[in-house]
């Protein structure tokens, strides 16, 4: 049977997923828990990789070599960059790229590019799954960095580099090991915030819970993979 890897950055992105699972083991490995069980009689593997581009290249390299991942879905929050969607809304990523790396030089080695396009039968899964739900959603660019953007001028410049619909931390080095590996990826990304100021203040300085916005990429999951084989 196909085994589905689910990831997020931080616990509270896979704590409800990890709760659904029947049969669960878990494994300890390189400084990640792995939770392997089935999700409606479906065998997935559901990890949290920590925060940023190293953290999650990582991990999706031992999803695949060692449990054995046939196709990745890596879930969670972003900061909105675009008037298509707002707070609760979410982006499925049709491209992924990064905002703080030398495009030519990482498209020197596999796979090769440094613009990773999401599987289309995952994206139509997720995009169905939302539709489904009730939840606005829109097939866009992902763009990632190794940093929490919370201030107009760096939410600006990078608007401006690589016009993204949401930015965040991990999805480009998913879908950059994934498609090393030949494995199909998804990003989705629930808008948590707008990356400004005021983004920081409620994420960073107030602690903002994310289980609001985490409940809401669950139920994704979840009605993504009763569309999958």
């Amino acid at each position: 049977m196909t085994i589905t890897a689910i990831m997020g950055a931080m616990p509270d992105e896979v704590e409800q997923l990890c709760a659904l699972l029947d049969g669960v083991t878990v494994e300890p490995y390189a400084g990640v828990t792995y939770h392997r069980g089935l999700l409606g009689e479906k065998p997935v593997v559901v990890c949290c990789a920590g925060m940023g581009k190293a953290n999650a290249a990582a991990t999706v390299q031992v999803l695949v070599t060692r449990f054995g991942a046939d196709r990745i879905i890596f879930s969670g929050i972003a900061g909105n960059m675009t008037d298509k969607v707002g707070i609760g809304d979410v982006v499925v990523g049709k491209t992924v790229l990064y905002h703080d790396a030398e495009d030519d030089m990482i498209a020197q080695s596999a796979p090769f590019t440094a613009c990773y396009e999401g599987d289309p039968e995952l994206v139509k899964a997720a995009l169905d799954a939302c539709d489904e739900l009730g939840v606005k959603a829109i097939a866009g660019t992902i763009a990632t960095g190794d940093q929490f953007v919370g201030d107009s001028a760096t939410k600006a410049a990078i608007a401006e580099k690589v016009h993204p619909d949401c930015v965040e931390m991990e999805g480009a080095a998913v879908s950059q090991i994934a498609a090393k590996n030949g494995v199909p990826c998804v990003i989705l990304r629930a808008m948590s915030d707008n990356a400004d100021e005021a983004g920081h203040e409620v994420l960073v300085v107030k602690k903002f819970s994310i289980s609001e916005y985490v409940a809401t990429a669950t139920k994704i999951v979840a009605g993504m993979l009763a569309r999958l084989d």
